[in-house]
């Protein structure tokens, strides 16, 4: 099978259930999204050491996976796609609440930062919000799994909450946000 189809050299490609739609169209706007993000999350799984961790990062992207297929999917009425499930959303705040558990309490804004691992955090916790808007935006044109929105909420929680795990970890101090005044 070539890679190449040229069937979007005029700016139109295909989703889910063969419809043609423009490659800048909301949906495609979502779904590129989460393709950057889940690039950003590969990025940082070959930064991470911990084994634990990775997996964490590796179940990421199956499930950023399951969600571009739920977003290619929204012009048919025919979905076989696989959807997530409420417990990986539950998955990500208990993940959250451990990652928490082993972290001094925030009292400031910190800048993002810190050792490499840390630092992608940050982005990848950047794009996820951005990727949570255009979801967000397609949301008002089309009736999406409520899952969706949760788990990139969330999402982007656990990747704030990880870089702060990661930097810890190396003994990497955080930096206040000079301007924070509480």
């Amino acid at each position: 099978m070539k890679i190449y189809t040229k069937t979007g050299d005029c700016g139109q490609t295909s989703l889910s259930g063969g419809q043609r739609v423009d490659k800048d169209c909301q949906e495609m706007q979502a779904l590129g999204e989460i393709d950057e993000l889940n690039t950003q999350v590969g990025f940082l799984l070959a930064l991470v050491k911990t084994d634990l961790v990775k997996k964490e990062l590796e179940d990421i992207q199956n499930n950023l996976f399951v969600i571009g297929a739920q977003l290619a999917a929204v012009q048919t009425p025919l979905n076989p796609h696989p959807r997530l499930s409420v417990e990986v959303v539950k998955f990500l705040e208990e993940a959250i609440d451990h990652y928490q558990k082993l972290l001094p309490e925030l009292h400031h804004f910190i800048l993002p930062g810190g050792v490499m691992a840390a630092s992608q955090c940050f982005v990848v916790r950047a794009v996820c919000r951005r990727a949570e808007r255009q979801v967000v935006q397609l949301s008002r044109k089309y009736e999406l799994p409520a899952e969706i929105g949760q788990y990139l909420n969330r999402l982007s929680d656990y990747f704030f909450v990880l870089a702060r795990f990661l930097n810890q970890q190396e003994n990497q101090p955080e930096k206040i946000w000079p301007g924070d005044s509480t």
